[in-house]
Order: C-alpha cells, then structure tokens, then sequence
C-alpha cells in the first residue's frame, strides 16, 4: 500500500509539474496587436519634409538598423516590421499619422517620433489608447511623468538637464554675464530657457537681458540675429534646430558678433551644422554630448565605433558619417533592441512598457564612456548625463567630467 501510495503521489507530482510548466508556457506567449511569432510591427514619425527635414535621417538610420536585425534572425525569432511616416514637422500630420500607423497599420507600439510640438500634439491620444510612445525624438522634460503620462518615455538628456549645465558654467566662467536668448518658439525652446533660468536662479533676472522667439515657419533669422547683436549681449544661449542654427552662425560671423557662444545639442551636428555654417565661423562655440563623435579620430581604434562603421558599410553605406543623427538613431534603434529581447515571448503593449522602465546601466557602443542607460516605474529619463565640448578646428573637443543635470518630469 505504501509503495502505491509513494507511485500515486509521484505521478501527481509529475502532473503537477507538467500542468506548471505547460500553463507557464502557455502564459508566455502573449501578444497585442501588432506582433505575432513571427513579426513586431514598430511605427515611426519623422519630418522627411519641412524646416526640420534635417532630422529624416535619424529614420532613415532606423530603418536600416532594423534592416540590419532582420539579416541576422530578428529579435527572439520575430522580424521588425518598421512602417515609417512624414509628418513635415507639423502637428496636425503628426495626429493623422499617428492615428493612422495605430488605427490602420495596427503597430505594437509607436517608436521615436520626433519634435516636442508634433509629440505634443498626439501624446493624450496615445495615452489614452494604451500604446507605447516609446523613446520620443526630443529632450522635453515632461516626457518623464510616468504618473500622468504611462505610456510617453524619453530618451536622450532633458533640455532642462542641459541648460542647467551651461548655467552652472555661465556662473563660474563669466558671472557677470549680459546673456541673450534666441528661442523656437514652442515647448522645445521654453523648455530650455526654463532650465537655463532656473540654473542661473536668483541672478537670472539681472543676466538675461534678452528673450528672442522665432517661429519655425520663418525661412530666416537673420533679422533676429541683427537684433540681438544690437544689444551688446556677451553671452548668447542658441536654442534653435540644424536649419536654423547653421543659420545663426553665419549670420553672427557676417556682422561680427562673438560673444561667448552656447549651442543646444540637438543642432551640435557637425555634417548637418556646423559644416554648412563653415568651420571658421564655428569656432569656440560651447555644446555638450553624450553620444561619441564618428569625426572624432580618438574613436578610431574603439570597438563601439567599429561596429557601427560596419553596420554601416553594409545597411547604410550613404550615409553622412558626421552626421551626429545617425549615432543618434544607432543607439535608439539599439536601446529599442535592448527592451524587445527583454519582452521575451510576453510581447504585450503592457510588458513593452514595464521592460523599457526597467533598465539598468545598459551600455552601448555609441554612448560616450561613463554615460549609461537608466530607468525605473518612476524615472522615464533613460539618459540625464552629459559632457561639456568647444568647437575647435574641424572638432568638438570635450572638457570637463560627466555632469549629471537631472530633472524630474
């Protein structure tokens, strides 16, 4: 009877185990829509077209790097199915596409859209759907507010981060300084004054002697540059895109203005910046990185820009090598990557999002050394680290340490 009793209990055990492990597998798999076994469909916004058609590269880049993990089997066995749209920079083709790329195409999540105003304009609407608008294109403080916002995650360095790092170098460097402001005028460029006031704190009133707006529909700021030179401002903070920026500094180096000159990251392109501008009008200009630069001959012997090179040589071989777009969409493609293989079998919109807010000092190879990837439930800023560089000669050289400017959503 004992020797029955001991066969019965191990046979129950057995089945135990089996129906464990058959509902465990049968609990893995699970998929919204948008991904199968066989495929996750990503969707992507991008200005192919408009003022900030500079940035189409980013997913031209991203294309190619999907094109890159598809050769090589996919991401757990499942193709990138990427289905990238024009929005010409202008937010109500933001709101059509977006509503077109979860609605019609039925994409798993909405991946790296770019510009504050366009991510702006369709924010509540992914929200209110439930679909991941994962790793925006811009570097708006309030995409980390994953209280309101659940399904808005960033990606690179805050604007406010990084105005608060040029203010702490304004007050050290040149504490009596007369700044002059030349911003976008929307969330992108208020964004960044608000940090810079609040860096400069209790002396911003008596600095900032001038607050400049632009529209992005201008075809020029010449006028805005003529005017701001006119005030005898020797500090001057750039918040401006590629076109414009490459603008400004021609512009400053025709009428002779040479303040000390800080230019946000977003137009710190070497290819799509600083180049057009012409070098000799570039130099001394202050920005700051977290991404290495492909001109930069101290990377050449550099495993992570190896890789790149050769992704490159084989997906993209067009493209614009000192464009600092295309590291840019590299490491997002990868970060995006890095939150896929992690799903596992559990490709739920739910679990996407759980695993992007679950990072934990991921490396990658265009990252600037000592710069991580980071996150959690209550931190939706992946990056908040950055290094201050001069423009010298055909270079940004960087100087300093790795400065931490976090701000919260």
């Amino acid at each position: 009877m004992p020797a029955i009793q001991l066969r019965l209990g191990a046979f129950s055990a057995a089945i135990a185990v089996l129906a464990a492990t058959s509902s465990g597998a049968l609990a893995q798999k699970k998929y919204d829509i948008g991904a199968t076994d066989t495929e996750i469909k990503i969707g992507n916004i991008m200005p192919y077209s408009g003022p900030a058609s500079a940035y189409g590269v980013i997913g031209k880049t991203e294309d190619a790097y999907f094109r890159k993990i598809n050769a090589e089997g996919g991401i757990n066995g499942r193709k990138i199915n990427f289905v990238t749209y024009d929005d010409a920079y202008s937010p109500p083709k933001t709101v059509e596409q977006a509503r077109k790329l979860v609605e019609s195409d039925e994409v798993l999540i909405v991946f790296n859209p770019l510009g504050t105003p366009p991510n702006t304009a369709i924010q509540k609407y992914m929200n209110a759907k439930k679909v991941p608008q994962l790793f925006v294109a811009t570097g708006a403080t309030k995409w980390n507010d994953p209280k309101e916002f659940p399904w808005t995650m960033g990606w690179q360095p805050n604007y406010q981060s990084e105005s608060r790092i040029y203010a702490q170098y304004i007050l050290r460097e040149k504490p009596n300084a007369k700044i002059a402001v030349l911003y976008q005028n929307d969330d992108y460029g208020k964004d960044y004054v608000k940090g810079l006031k609040d860096g400069l704190g209790a002396k911003a009133a008596s600095m900032i002697i001038v607050e400049e707006s632009y529209e992005v529909t201008q075809p020029t700021i010449d006028s805005n540059i003529v005017k701001l030179k006119s005030l005898d401002a020797d500090v001057f903070f750039n918040v401006t895109t590629p076109k414009f920026a490459a603008q400004s500094i021609k512009k400053m180096a025709e009428i002779g203005w040479k303040p000390m000159h800080f230019l946000n990251n977003v137009s710190a392109s070497i290819g799509s910046v600083m180049k057009p501008a012409g070098f000799e009008n570039s130099q001394g200009i202050i920005s700051s990185a977290y991404l290495k630069d492909p001109t930069d001959s101290q990377w050449k012997d550099d495993a992570g820009m190896k890789a790149w090179n050769e992704f490159l040589d084989k997906y993209y071989p067009e493209a614009n090598r000192a464009d600092a777009s295309v590291m840019y969409a590299y490491t997002v493609a990868q970060g995006l990557a890095h939150v896929l293989k992690a799903c596992g079998d559990d490709l739920s919109r739910e679990n996407v999002m759980k695993q992007a807010a679950s990072i934990k000092n991921l490396e990658l190879g265009g990252l600037l050394p000592g710069i991580n990837v980071n996150t959690s439930p209550t931190d939706f800023a992946p990056i908040s680290q950055l290094q201050l560089m001069r423009f010298k000669g055909d270079t940004w050289e960087r100087f300093g340490e790795i400065l931490n400017g976090d701000v919260g959503g």
